[in-house]
């Protein structure tokens, strides 16, 4: 669903008041947390989706991984997930077991355990999970946390969006696709551990609204500013190849629209016109188990840095947080 769909059916939600829920309906976030001592809060969170690749196996770890980053994005560890999931009735018994030998391997692989699930019978494959972690309730990374004068950035190249539409349409090399599933299949925990170890404050991960609306997303939740520097934002080998071959999905335009109508209409969104129109709708377009989005202050980035090397992963500084409330890509 849409981000000015969703926007409209959950308006009219009444938001629960409680002490313990530390973000719920009423802040809008990647997960709902909620505070069981003074040192311990449960990350609550669940996703799922049809089939993106033909293997299910990979079907099975993508689809785990993309639920476990909304954890990852608070800030949290894993602790166990819950299966949920829909399929043909007349579906092999062993595609199914290999969609939920996935996700276990990709759960275990993050220091959890599955530990029970629903599923229904359903004339299109769908999978993913519920999934619970904690955190620290005095360090839980949110939307709303940047502020001015912090380095801003990413975990994870873009474009896995534009690659599994073109591999949809059989317009994908096989190699591009590879590259795509194995930023896919990569957790979000080493970002999730560099972030809390960077002080960071303002969190979330690139999924289904594109690097763009989410990033809309901290702006409005921030009240601050987000100036994201196009020559810097990593993208997946061939992906802005596709791009400008225009194999979109019907996500892209969506988020497009709500972006330029909810912070476009207030003017708070400026793209720089030398900005290729390709790159700016494949930041628009949806993104599965993409990196974190986080910021930390200036002093701080060199501990992100080191943090990333020490544990072999890549991170780019994408840009920084200004006064001003206004997405800027330049």
């Amino acid at each position: 669903m849409g981000p000015g769909d969703l926007q409209d059916v959950l308006g009219d939600l009444r938001h629960e008041e409680h002490a313990d829920l530390l973000v719920g309906l009423g802040r809008s976030d990647d997960a709902a947390v909620y505070r069981v001592t003074d040192d311990v809060a449960i990350v609550e969170t669940v996703d799922f989706f049809p089939p993106i690749v033909d293997d299910p196996y990979l079907y099975g770890a993508i689809a785990a991984a993309n639920s476990m980053s909304d954890v990852y994005a608070m800030g949290g560890q894993v602790l166990f997930a819950l299966n949920v999931a829909g399929f043909p009735r007349d579906l092999p018994k062993a595609i199914i077991a290999a969609v939920f030998r996935g996700g276990a391997d990709k759960v275990r692989e993050a220091g959890g355990v599955i530990a029970g699930g629903h599923t229904v019978v359903d004339a299109e494959p769908k999978y993913g999970l519920c999934v619970t972690g904690r955190v620290d309730p005095r360090r839980i990374l949110i939307k709303g946390g940047l502020r001015p004068g912090q380095q801003v950035f990413l975990s994870k190249p873009l474009g896995t969006g534009v690659i599994a539409t073109a591999a949809k349409n059989d317009k994908c090399e096989a190699a591009v696709l590879d590259g795509a599933v194995q930023s896919m299949l990569r957790l979000n925990r080493v970002a999730a551990e560099v972030a809390q170890e960077a002080g960071a404050g303002g969190a979330t991960d690139i999924t289904g609204f594109g690097l763009l609306g989410h990033a809309s997303e901290m702006v409005e939740a921030s009240g601050a500013g987000l100036t994201l520097r196009s020559r810097d934002l990593p993208l997946l080998p061939g992906a802005l190849a596709l791009a400008e071959l225009g194999t979109f999905s019907g996500g892209m335009g969506r988020n497009r629209r709500y972006l330029e109508d909810a912070l476009g209409g207030r003017g708070q969104l400026r793209i720089d016109p030398n900005v290729p129109e390709a790159l700016v709708k494949l930041l628009c377009e949806s993104e599965t188990s993409g990196g974190l989005l986080f910021a930390v202050e200036a002093g701080r980035a060199g501990t992100v840095r080191d943090g990333f090397a020490r544990r072999g992963e890549a991170v780019w500084e994408v840009g920084v947080v200004t006064a001003e409330a206004e997405l800027a890509l330049v």
